[in-house]
């Protein structure tokens, strides 16, 4: 199928180039329309159920609120988690589904709960409602009320509060994509009618009275309509109160004919409602503002643009002198983290496009698959509209064009191999060019889409996560399948097609420089493929220790869920001491907004959130605020650019408002963490707990253990106690006396503090509620709570307090419930370590430490939680893909053994992966986790290309194995290259980014990165050894074929044919890890050691860098003077203003450049001479090292055999004392001569140790090679030479030829300088006038020169006279080296024949005559020290010869 596509998109070019045109209409279509946010909404499926019930205290709202709703959405389907905060007026339940549950049905089958509940909660306890669809990124916008400084103190709080209830929020309810505007801070308005108690109970009225008349008197009606002649008339009442007036005049009773209004009882004013909240911004005090709420699943960029520009309309219809300061605009972080994602991917396909360019060696190959980046990214962007997916961090972040262009690459490197292998120098027909991209590539395409099918296979097991992790990295999986989709088809359709068109049919003969690279990279690896072949135990057991290596490493890197995301800006939950008032929270907060901004200029604004807003998304009570610290951008930071280091400065200094805890966060990661796991911070301990009390005592106990832990911050105990009450107590036998009911006793004390709601008053649409309330109560104590009226059946009236008692008590200040059990929340964050390892401590110590009553448990949650999660499913995802993986190439090939060589790859890329998260100081997190993934299907491309085209090699008739490793490994070792550089290369971007959004891509990058290192070089030196060793096997066995056999079993059995189950089990050692033997030691020759030091020695190096700057110098012979040019301006020739300008340069006089020339020359043939000299110093030194190396070895052999001897010895003088044959005397000496010899031998290995190291210091590492056996004997043998050229006296004679050739120089300085220019000037204001100048120059007495001519003049004859006396010194030295050599020489004759055959005879007639009794333990030492002192003697003259012979040849320069 896939020929027959490549056929057609070949032979009908215009059909193609048509359906191109039509899919780049398609791609940029769907651009326009794609979603645009910053992060993906990993909220999860949940319902808020909000009541507000501002009488009740925290024990009644969760007895008879939350507890009911808990009890009806117990038995939800599909419930996963169900947790409550119950508050004095306030309930809040979350309710969470499994994210599969449309939200509309979980939002509908909440409403039915709901209004089944409804009956249990008593009447007018409040009123249980949802709150708007929206998540933790759904507060996009936010803003206050600010008014300019010509209008201060001309609005109120009620004012600004009222403009942004009715003005603003009015406005931007119809803004496409906003569920709701949450107003916060200020004063909402109320008609307030305040009851007089002196007054109302003169008039002998209650405050009921009161209520009933103005409840009775403040509505409209209808009666229907009249007809009068053909026309009707509809009746309507008016009775509703329009003003303060209307109220005021309200009858409450007639008496006597007289009325008694509420102005006589009551003041009739604007009030405000109870508040649970305020808003502060800048220290300024207190402000009104607003959060636009988007709707979950709507488009964050589009909306946020609409509410942008109905904010401009808004603008107008404000009153004079008031803004909207906007303080929050997810555009922002949008925009920041989007132009990260944009320059990551600019900068990857830059990257990738200069690689193919580099590595293909031809422009227009490397243009046509650079051009399958944007299509490719067109395909995706297409298929993420049509699949509802938004473009951000994640989704796009991931995209590497080099994994994506891969297919494309294989298609065109194959397609350029064949041209130069078939058709070089040949001009090809459109046909032909047809023809042959048809045919190349059919044949190299398959591989490339069966690599990219295990790639897609791969990103399955992502779509598998679920949570969080699943939310993050889904829209990541299904873009990069887009991504790898729209390659594949391109690749097999545009990749052909472009090049049978486009690639120049003219083939050409000669390699091209990217050609001759890989030329050059060849035959580089061609010596080092064959050394690994030779050396295959070896080179399997690097691998192995490397992935032993990486599984260590592994279990010491910490662990983190998934990098916080650096959104710019600081969100500090506040809390002051429990139970203060708003009053102070609002003072708190200014001070703390006055120290930020005035210590840290990187400060822009702080907003303080206190409290509950009106849609209480974040219940949090007085006490309790969120700081939302705006800071400028990270450029601008001046008193650190760290994150967490500004978050430390910060509280330090707001660490002298007393009785306050800080938690510094991030404002949308506080919100996910708050929504995801009900807690703000990185790890939350949950105690779980019927008592509140003991509750409380317990977290503290918990508070004070996890301070002790390294890396915890931030740590604070939910405050669920020590909230004071003012407790009205009823006496029910007081009350059954006077005949009253505690609900019309609780009525008066309701209306009278908190305020019955009487109704509505209208200003046009706006409506406010009537309250009436008892005045001066907002700050009543016991006595006036006592006092209150309570109205008596009979008329009369009496005071609660001979009703009730009356008094202050501490009571519950919050009630936090999880699936209807109560628990408290003890809440750190995590500086300066890993979340994973700081949990497990804080688990440690809890459960070792933390003594709990019987029935009690301990939770965690937080994003910790998040993590044993994410890791959990984790383990199970990552081996489906492993299996997956494996399963398919087995499908593929049908055969294990090339299955396990391929599947190699996956250990080897975990290698790179583990060490490069471990060099760049990262944690292992989910992020990393996911790039694990990603990379093990990348990492087996390689290894199906090379096992794809060793098989193509067989099938073709190539049995030799050594041969089809080295031909296929070289034939594929570009596209290997290219793939993997492309696909790493492209990753880069993301990995050393340092821009907003960058931290939740750089663990993936980095392990994608560094596993494709490993994984390619591995790739390159592990599949042809286990190639090789699997299949040798086949050597001398015969074919199915030519056995006689039917062909029925096909290419699996070819392929297993003869072969030997050891590197089977081998390849599989290497997945499992293990260990293995080492192979025999290569040998090292002298000439090898000595070629190597001279090549690579700094000594030698720089000589040759010398002789190179000589060289370079020779070119300064002849030196033209600086030219000098000089302006004149003025009178020079009269009154007349004229100007004169002249260039003048110089040169030297003929034989002072000829002399130069000279001296130069000669410095040259100084370095060249200098050069050889050294050459022979190092060979000298290197050549003395590897003998004393030799020897050392020959002297362990000889220490050995010493040893042994010494220890049979004593082993038979044990014997001998045994049985009584000799004394213990004997005994004793023979094991302490034993003793001795044994640490010579150590002390020889120690010695080799060390002259292995100083040979490595010229010849560098030794890498395990021996030494050869013979160098010694064939040094010594080496014939003396008789020339003599000595290369020290060399270098003094050419020093000598230089110092004269500078007298000469410096004499020549005598001759004049030769000069000369041209002038143009004007003269009596006539222009131009030109000429030349000519002159010369010379030097005069008391110049220096002549200092300086006598001064090289000496110089000249010292070094003639340091040139005789070196070669005096080096003719003795010489006289004496010879003389030593035939010296030495004498004792060698003596010491290899009679010495050693005396050594011999000691030896062996000592050991015979003590083993028969015939000598005695002393004569025994005595022969074998006399032979063991023969024996070195004779190696120490060996060694003495052959260094003579060395420094004699270095003497003579041989």
């Amino acid at each position: 199928m896939i020929d027959r596509i490549i056929s057609f998109s070949v032979r009908n070019k215009l059909v193609t180039g048509l359906l191109l045109l039509a899919f780049i209409g398609w791609g940029a279509w769907s651009v326009a329309h794609l979603p645009i946010d910053a992060l993906p909404d990993v909220t999860n499926n949940q319902v808020l159920v909000n009541t507000i019930a501002p009488n009740l205290a925290t024990q009644e709202v969760e007895q008879f609120i939350t507890f009911p709703l808990e009890q009806a959405f117990k038995n939800l389907p599909d419930l996963v988690e169900l947790r409550s905060v119950s508050r004095s007026g306030l309930s809040v339940i979350t309710v969470v589904f499994k994210d599969a549950v449309p939200v509309p049905l979980a939002r509908q089958l909440v409403t039915e709960r709901i209004a089944q509940a409804q009956a249990q909660i008593p009447s007018g306890y409040g009123t249980p409602e949802i709150a708007p669809p929206t998540t933790g990124i759904g507060e996009i916008y936010q803003y206050t009320l600010a008014v300019d400084s010509a209008h201060k103190g001309q609005y109120s709080l009620m004012d600004l509060r009222t403009i942004q209830d009715w003005t603003v929020r009015q406005h931007l309810l119809g803004v496409p994509g906003v569920i709701d505007v949450s107003s916060f801070g200020g004063l909402l308005k109320q008609y307030e009618v305040r009851v007089d108690a002196r007054k109302l109970g003169g008039a002998g009225l209650s405050l009921v009275d009161v209520f009933t008349a103005l409840e009775d008197n403040n509505a409209n009606t209808g009666g229907s309509y009249i007809e009068k002649g053909p026309n009707i008339y509809f009746i309507r009442g008016e009775g509703v109160a329009r003003s303060l007036e209307d109220l005021e005049n309200t009858v409450i009773e007639a008496r006597g004919g007289s009325p008694v209004r509420v102005r006589d009882v009551a003041e009739v004013r604007f009030g405000h409602a109870t508040r649970y909240g305020a808003l502060t911004r800048n220290g300024e005090g207190e402000a009104v503002g607003g959060v636009v709420l988007m709707l979950k699943g709507a488009n964050a960029t589009q909306t946020v643009e609409a509410v942008k520009a109905r904010m401009a309309e808004v603008q107008h219809s404000l009153p004079e002198g008031v803004h909207v300061d906007v303080f929050v605009d997810r555009a922002k972080l949008v925009d920041r983290t989007i132009g990260t994602v944009e320059h990551n991917l600019l900068m990857g396909a830059l990257i990738v496009i200069a690689v193919l360019l580099l590595l293909l060696g031809n422009w227009r190959a490397g243009l046509i698959v650079a051009s399958v980046i944007p299509l490719a990214l067109l395909f995706a962007i297409g298929c993420m509209v049509l699949a509802g997916q938004s473009a951000n961090l994640m989704s796009m972040g991931a995209l590497d064009f080099g994994l994506i262009v891969d297919g494309a690459v294989i298609v065109v490197e194959g397609m350029l191999f064949t041209l130069h292998q078939r058709h070089a120098e040949s001009l090809l027909t459109k046909e032909e060019m047809s023809k042959e991209t048809i045919h190349s590539a059919g044949g190299i395409m398959k591989s490339a889409v069966f690599g990219q099918v295990i790639i897609l296979i791969v990103y399955v097991p992502i779509f598998a996560l679920v949570g969080v992790e699943g939310k993050m990295f889904r829209p990541m999986a299904w873009t990069v399948s887009f991504a790898i989709i729209g390659a594949l088809l391109l690749s097999i359709t545009y990749v052909p097609w472009a090049v049978s068109l486009f690639l120049d049919r003219q083939v050409p003969s000669g390699e091209s420089w990217s050609e001759r690279m890989v030329h050059r990279l060849q035959q580089w690896y061609v010596p080092r493929l064959n050394w690994l072949l030779r050396h295959r135990v070896p080179t399997i057991g690097v691998a192995i220790a490397l992935l032993a290596g990486a599984l260590l490493v592994f279990n010491r890197l910490g662990g983190e869920f998934i990098p916080e995301l650096d959104e710019g800006d600081f969100a500090t939950n506040l809390t002051i001491r429990q139970g203060s008032n708003l009053s102070q929270s609002i003072a708190v907060s200014d001070q703390a907004a006055r120290i930020l901004m005035k210590e840290f200029p990187e400060v822009k604004e702080v907003v303080g959130k206190i409290g509950s807003s009106e849609i209480p998304t974040d219940p949090m009570p007085m006490e309790s605020q969120d700081l939302i610290i705006v800071m400028e951008p990270r450029k601008d930071w001046t008193t650190t650019k760290d994150r967490e280091e500004m978050a430390a400065l910060m509280n330090e200094k707001l660490s002298v408002i007393p009785g306050m805890n800080l938690s510094f966060e991030q404002p949308i990661q506080m919100r996910f963490n708050e929504l995801i796991a009900g807690v703000k911070s990185d790890i939350a301990v949950k105690i779980y707990g019927d008592d509140l009390d003991a509750l409380f005592q317990k977290a503290n106990e918990a508070a004070a253990l996890i301070a002790k832990v390294l890396g915890t911050a931030d740590i604070k105990v939910e405050q669920v106690t020590g909230m004071p009450q003012l407790v009205v107590k009823y006496d029910r036998d007081r009350l059954a006396q006077y005949g009253l009911s505690i609900a019309a006793v609780n009525r008066v004390l309701n209306t009278a503090l908190a305020g019955a709601h009487a109704g509505v008053i209208y200003e046009g649409e706006r409506r406010f509620d009537l309250v009436v309330r008892m005045a001066d109560m907002r700050d009543a104590g016991p006595e006036k709570v006592k006092s209150l009226l309570v109205p008596l059946p009979n008329g009369s009236q009496l005071p609660l307090g001979q009703l009730a008692e009356v008094g202050f008590q501490s009571a519950a200040a919050q009630v936090s419930r999880e699936n209807g059990a109560r628990r408290i929340v003890v809440e750190a964050n995590v500086r300066g370590r890993d979340i994973q390892s700081t949990a497990a401590d804080i688990q440690a110590v809890i459960d070792k430490e933390l003594k709990l009553p019987a029935g009690w448990f301990v939770g965690y949650g937080g994003t910790f939680q998040n993590l044993q999660e994410a890791s959990a499913r984790l383990l199970l995802t990552v081996p489906i893909a492993m299996a997956l993986i494996f399963l398919l190439l087995y499908f593929a090939f049908r055969s294990l053994a090339e299955s396990l060589i391929i599947f190699s790859a996956v250990p080897m890329a975990a290698v790179g992966g583990v060490f490069a998260l471990w060099v760049r100081g990262l944690d292992f997190s989910i992020s990393a986790g996911i790039g694990f993934i990603a990379l093990f299907g990348v990492a087996v491309l390689n290894g199906i290309v090379l096992m794809s085209y060793f098989n193509r090699l067989l099938e073709e008739g190539e049995t030799d194995v050594t041969a089809r490793v080295v031909h296929g490994t070289l034939a594929r070792l570009r596209p290997v290259l290219a793939t993997a550089a492309v696909a790493s290369l492209g990753f880069l971007p993301m990995a050393i980014s340092t821009s907003p959004g960058a931290e939740v891509q750089r663990p993936l990058a980095t392990v994608v990165i560094g596993g494709l290192i490993t994984s390619t070089l591995l790739t390159l030196a592990v599949v042809p050894v286990l190639y090789h060793w699997v299949f040798t096997g086949r050597r001398g066995k015969k074919r199915r074929g030519e056995a006689g056999e039917a062909g029925e079993e096909g290419e699996e059995g070819e392929r297993d044919e003869g072969r030997s189950p050891l590197p089977s089990a081998l390849v599989t050692l290497l997945l499992l890890g293990g260990t293995v033997v080492q192979a025999q030691a290569p040998v090292l020759t002298m000439d090898s050691a000595v070629a190597r030091a001279v090549k690579n020695h700094p000594a030698m190096l720089a000589a040759e860098l010398e002789v190179k700057r000589q060289d370079a110098l020779r070119k300064t012979a002849v030196q033209l003077e600086p030219l000098g040019v000089q302006w004149q301006g003025g009178q020079i020739n009269s009154a007349v203003y004229d100007y004169n300008v002249q260039a003048v340069t110089g040169l030297p006089f003929p034989t002072a450049i000829a002399q130069r020339s000279r001296y130069l020359r000669e410095s040259v043939q100084l370095a060249q001479a200098d050069q050889s000299r050294v050459r022979f110093a190092v060979q000298e030194s290197a050549a003395g090292a590897y003998l004393q190396w030799t020897v050392g070895l020959e002297r362990i052999r000889l220490m050995q055999r010493n040893d042994s001897a010494m220890q049979a010895l004593a082993a038979f003088a044990q014997k001998k004392f045994d049985a009584g044959a000799t004394g213990r005397l004997e005994m004793m000496s023979a094991r302490s001569a034993a003793d001795r010899a044994h640490l010579a031998w150590q002390q020889a290995q120690s010695d080799v140790a060390v002259y292995a190291t100083g040979l490595e210091q010229w010849c560098g590492p030794l890498n395990g090679a021996a030494p050869d056996s013979t160098a010694l004997r064939t040094v010594i043998m080496h014939p003396a030479p008789d020339a003599a050229n000595d290369p020290a006296i060399a270098a003094a004679a050419q020093t000598a030829a230089v110092a004269e050739a500078e007298w000469k120089m410096e004499r020549s300085q005598w001759a004049p300088s030769l000069q000369g220019g041209a002038f143009l000037q004007s003269i009596d204001g006539v222009t131009p006038f030109s000429g030349y100048v000519l002159g010369t120059s010379f030097p005069l007495p008391g110049s220096g020169q002549g200092a300086r001519t006598k001064a090289a003049r000496l110089r000249s004859e010292i070094a003639k006279q340091q040139l005789e006396e070196l070669r005096l010194s080096r003719a003795t030295e010489l006289a004496r080296t010879r003389a030593e050599l035939e010296q030495l020489r004498q004792r060698l004759a003596y010491f290899d024949g009679a010495g050693a055959a005396l050594a011999a005879a000691l030896r062996r007639d000592a050991e015979r005559a003590y083993l028969s009794g015939d000598a005695g333990y002393v004569e025994f030492l005595q022969a074998m020290d006399q032979a063991r002192t023969i024996e070195e003697e004779h190696l120490g003259v060996r060694l003495q010869a052959a260094l003579s012979v060395i420094h004699l040849n270095a003497l003579l320069g041989q």
